[in-house]
């Protein structure tokens, strides 16, 4: 036989990738537990009872994070992005009205897949690196019929937390509205209740809090949404691997959809596992004190942060970067010297850190914070190392 074109000259990973691990700081995937990459090198049936008893366990697990008694928590192939399509495409039909709070760059994607499902967002673009507002909210909801409302509790992209979340969902009921949000950043970092705060749909990524690997996403859609939307539907949607009614099938009727990924199946139970082993009350403090002490150092340091405490997110921290300093060259010194990479913006001369689930571990703090500072002085901005440091430790100690 004759090759018609002749076999390409790949270069082996271990000559692509560094020879000692970056320490993954920035906005997500981040560090992954020694049980989660294990569980991850496993290859299963993904049908079978085996596969079987793990959903169950991957549910049960997923209702306790989500803190819901719903059904109808499922994972999806892909990233949270894909979890969010499948929230909209099963909830929002052709011509629906859906008011979509936009914070940044992860809110306004929400909008773009309503507009995609050939709904009609009326965007709600919240004042610039601020939390929307509950008032705000219900004067939008006064002007017109909506169906649905969509919003982010943490936006990414700028590191807003939309902190009214609870007070905006239950505001959306008394208006008649189901209520999508996007908790990829903040799941299991910070209290968030489907069913007390009366969330329809939640959708997360597996990379972020919970530190499972990217690409395979975890939603829970609410009893009463699945039934007025997703159980008796007429209309199809748009999107066959995307069907939550097919999806059931696998997750909830032992039955064949598609292939499962199931060596991240297994990786994304091992890491919430541990979510269930740690609480998510410990958690959540563990995250909140890490962050605290992280901020507290950069900020003695010298540098600002982007947000005002009142509208930040503690998930991921943003940094703004001085006029006559480069975040490239700051991000490309700390991965090359310091091994450690973090995160730059859409755009923005910023810098952002994450503390999502295995970041916010006290050794990861001190190893990013010195990287930081000596990669800030490197390129010409003037810092207090030493005291940014003692401040991370204090705030630590205190806690």
């Amino acid at each position: 036989m004759i090759e018609s074109l002749p076999a390409p000259n790949i270069v082996p990973l271990e000559h692509i990738l560094p020879d000692e691990p970056l320490l993954m700081m920035g906005a997500g995937p981040v560090p992954i537990p020694q049980k989660v990459a294990a569980a991850n090198s496993i290859v299963i049936n993904h049908l079978g009872e085996t596969m079987n008893r793990v959903i169950e366990q991957v549910k049960d697990m997923g209702r306790y994070v989500f803190q819901t008694t719903s059904s109808h928590v499922m994972g999806v192939s892909g990233p949270g992005s894909a979890a969010m399509e499948m929230a909209v495409a099963n909830l929002v039909l052709p011509g629906e009205r859906v008011l979509c709070i936009t914070n940044g760059y992860f809110s306004q994607r929400m909008a773009e897949i309503v507009r995609r499902v050939r709904a009609e967002p009326t965007l709600l673009e919240v004042a610039h690196n601020e939390s929307a507002d509950v008032a705000s909210v219900e004067r939008a909801l006064q002007q017109g019929q909506f169906d649905v409302i969509t919003l982010v509790q943490g936006e990414t992209s700028n590191t807003v937390c939309n902190k009214n979340l609870q007070d905006i969902a239950k505001l959306a009921k008394r208006y008649g509205c189901l209520v999508i949000v996007d908790a990829v950043c903040t799941l299991s970092t910070m209290p968030l209740e489907m069913d007390n705060w009366q969330v329809d749909a939640i959708i997360t990524g597996g990379q972020k809090g919970l530190s499972s690997i990217p690409g395979v996403s975890l939603l829970a859609f609410s009893e009463s949404a699945w039934e007025k939307k997703i159980a008796n539907r007429e209309i199809l949607p748009f999107h066959w691997c995307l069907d939550a009614q097919l999806a059931d099938k696998f997750w909830n009727q032992k039955s064949y959809h598609y292939t499962a990924p199931v060596s991240g199946i297994l990786a994304l139970h091992e890491a919430l596992r541990l979510v269930c082993e740690e609480t998510l009350p410990h958690r959540f403090e563990r995250h909140q004190r890490c962050s605290e002490a992280l901020q507290a150092g950069i900020e003695t340091m010298g540098l600002k942060l982007l947000i005002e405490k009142q509208h930040r997110l503690n998930s991921v921290v943003g940094i703004i970067v001085p006029e006559h300093v480069s975040a490239d060259v700051v991000r490309a010194h700390m991965s090359r010297v310091h091994k450690v990479e973090i995160s730059g913006a859409f755009g923005l001369n910023i810098l952002r850190i994450g503390q999502m689930g295995e970041q916010s571990r006290a050794h990861n703090l001190f190893r990013t914070l010195h990287a930081l500072g000596s990669s800030m002085r490197s390129a010409g901005a003037s810092i207090d190392l030493p005291a940014g440091m003692a401040e991370l430790e204090r705030v630590l100690s205190a806690s």
